[in-house]
């Protein structure tokens, strides 16, 4: 017949309580709610459950008899979910979040060994990928998004730096053969490595220098998909090809090793880190809420900052993308 089980759960609140205002107390639900779900059901029934005046609530007849026979099947419900209850005792499930290719390299891996050591009945599905999904229509319980980046009416939580650079880098033989920009405009010059985004996009090299942010759209040989193809672009700027642009994390090993050479410092961006997001919703997974306590007490900025609702921003930076 297709009754919803809320609507069936608070007719029976109200049967208890033997009004809407006292089911509402109990139940820390809102009366109007409680009414428009009994409206419902009776609307799907065919029959009256309760009879309605400006002082009282009564049951009908029919609904006595249904009240009465729900009883022990709701008490059988209450048994199968103490069963769920135990393993929420223990967090177990799946969790599966949707990432950029640049958390799982540079967010998760200080983050995952640790939380499954302490959860080791949650299993983690990681979908790591630089296309902006749907995260209900995708099946996952949350994502890993930059600010500018996430949907309308999101929960946040800080996960990782809180501050980013995106930095320019070539090979020093590179620099040595072509030269080494001392402005801007000198990138216009010099073979630049593009990445190109899932929609299609090459988003242009975001600069900036005294408070004044910079635009430009360099030429080179080589485009490659960001996320997948990272590590192509970072071999071809070591190999001698050209300049590239990547999170400063990320090059920081090949800044140490010598392999690449940093371009332009001082007008290297910084942007606000990432967030772990999911729908606002009343009941989080279990493993979710225990991913979320996790991240959360492994500290960062003030409480106050912990958890937002965020809104889309109006411009987005293509730094945080990349």
């Amino acid at each position: 017949m297709g009754v919803d089980f809320g609507d069936i759960s608070a007719f029976l609140a109200v049967a208890r309580a033997g009004g809407f205002r006292d089911a509402a107390r109990s139940s820390g639900d809102s009366a109007s709610r409680l009414s428009e779900a009994v409206r419902r059901l009776e609307t799907r029934l065919g029959v009256r459950l309760f009879h309605r005046t400006t002082r009282s609530v009564e049951l009908t007849a029919v609904g006595r008899e249904l009240a009465d026979r729900l009883a022990p099947a709701m008490a059988e419900v209450d048994l199968a979910l103490d069963v769920v209850n135990g393993y929420r005792e223990r967090i177990g499930g799946l969790l599966k979040l949707n990432v950029p290719v640049s958390a799982a390299r540079l967010v998760l891996p200080d983050i995952v060994p640790p939380f499954l050591a302490a959860y080791p009945d949650i299993q983690l599905e990681i979908v790591a990928e630089d296309t902006f999904v749907d995260l209900v229509a995708s099946g996952c319980d949350a994502g890993i998004r930059y600010d500018e980046r996430l949907e309308q009416d999101m929960i946040a939580v800080p996960i990782g730096p809180r501050r980013q650079r995106y930095a320019l880098a070539a090979s020093p033989a590179y620099l040595d053969r072509c030269g080494r920009p001392a402005h801007l405009r000198d990138l216009l010059g010099h073979n630049c490595i593009r990445g190109r985004f899932s929609s299609g996009a090459i988003a242009p090299w975001e600069l900036e220098k005294d408070g004044e942010v910079f635009n430009i759209d360099p030429a080179g040989q080589l485009i490659a998909g960001t996320g997948g193809a990272t590590d192509l672009i970072i071999a071809a700027a070591i190999g001698g090809v050209g300049i590239m642009g990547l999170f400063e994390e990320w090059l920081r090993p090949h800044f140490s090793s010598g392999a690449l050479e940093p371009v332009l410092e001082s007008w290297w961006p910084s942007f606000s880190g990432p967030f772990l997001y999911y729908p606002g919703r009343r009941l989080v997974p279990a493993p979710l809420r225990a991913f979320i306590d996790f991240v959360k007490a492994r500290g960062g900025p003030p409480p106050s900052d912990q958890a937002v609702r965020l809104q889309p921003a109006t411009a987005s930076s293509s730094m945080a993308s990349a």
